[in-house]
């Protein structure tokens, strides 16, 4: 099965969201040769995990932002369930706590970025600060900013570029950072919230706040189109992930993962003349040892 990771990839330049779907035909082939697909795939980033944590001289951060019910727990969940725990890590950022609040807005992220070797996720992250709070600018008046009285183009563009210089220098420091919009539509959102109410179980993920929300999509959709718009780059690309179907979210993601871990051209450690002496020597204890 080929999937053309390209054609989800954030463009350069303006960005109509319109003209990216949030649902794609035929899942990339029949269920279960998709099924099939992302069982390989799933495997393969563990592969490629083990090579990244032996290495040690890489991390990986993947960014998922997107509208409530999009979809993230559940393509974090699948995509990295063969992932080994020691080489993964995830943090969910929500509203920031008053120490939070009393820090530049990269500062509760930074803490929790990949070391070297591992692969980090934010579901959410740095971007609420152009994405939540730019459509509820009254949110600012709690970080006490020097310059909260001027809330204008040139702010948003300040932290756009705070944004670019800050994942670039992870890109120049062994960190290389890939965002996902998961894109779903209004109508798909509005059936899992009734989803969520249907089934006892899913309640808890639910809040009157999340209906109250979609009055703002509008508002949501601009903030989200300039915002990837002016944070795409080369060494920190978005990808728009049609969501509405989960099961194809989950294989273009997969994907995505597969393509940036290969581009590392990772390998196994080479060891010096003196660790390979130890290795043997070691080997020849075990062999005479008895069981």
């Amino acid at each position: 099965m080929k999937i053309d990771t390209k054609r989800f990839r954030a463009p350069k330049g303006r960005l109509k969201l319109r003209d990216h779907p949030t649902r794609v035909d035929g899942h990339f082939g029949k269920e279960e040769k998709a099924e099939r697909e992302l069982e390989k795939l799933i495997k393969r980033i563990a592969e490629l995990q083990e090579l990244l944590y032996s290495s040690d001289r890489w991390s990986i951060l993947l960014v998922f932002q997107a509208m409530d019910a999009a979809g993230k727990d559940g393509t974090i969940k699948h995509v990295l369930s063969g992932v080994n725990p020691a080489g993964f890590q995830i943090f969910n950022f929500k509203q920031p706590s008053a120490a939070e609040l009393d820090h530049d807005f990269l500062w509760r992220t930074t803490l929790g970025l990949p070391e070297r070797g591992r692969i980090g996720v934010f579901n959410r992250s740095y971007y609420e600060e152009v994405l939540v709070v730019r459509v509820h600018p009254e949110y600012l008046a709690a970080q006490r900013l020097p310059d909260a009285g001027r809330v204008d183009a040139a702010f948003w563009e300040q932290r756009y570029r705070s944004i670019r210089d800050y994942e670039a220098h992870l890109n120049r420091n062994g960190t290389r950072v890939v965002k996902f919009f998961l894109n779903v539509s209004r109508e798909e959102q509005r059936l899992r919230f009734l989803e969520r109410l249907d089934q006892p179980e899913k309640n808890w993920k639910f809040s009157l706040g999340d209906v109250q929300e979609r009055e703002h999509w509008d508002d949501y959709q601009k903030a989200y189109r300039e915002c990837i718009e002016a944070t795409h780059t080369a060494e920190a690309p978005w990808y728009l992930i049609p969501a509405d179907e989960k099961r194809t979210a989950h294989l273009i993601v997969a994907r995505v993962i597969v393509e940036t871990l290969e581009d590392l051209k990772l390998a196994p450690p080479t060891f010096d003349k003196r660790r390979r002496q130890e290795l043997r020597a070691a080997r020849s204890l075990l062999e005479k040892q008895e069981g």
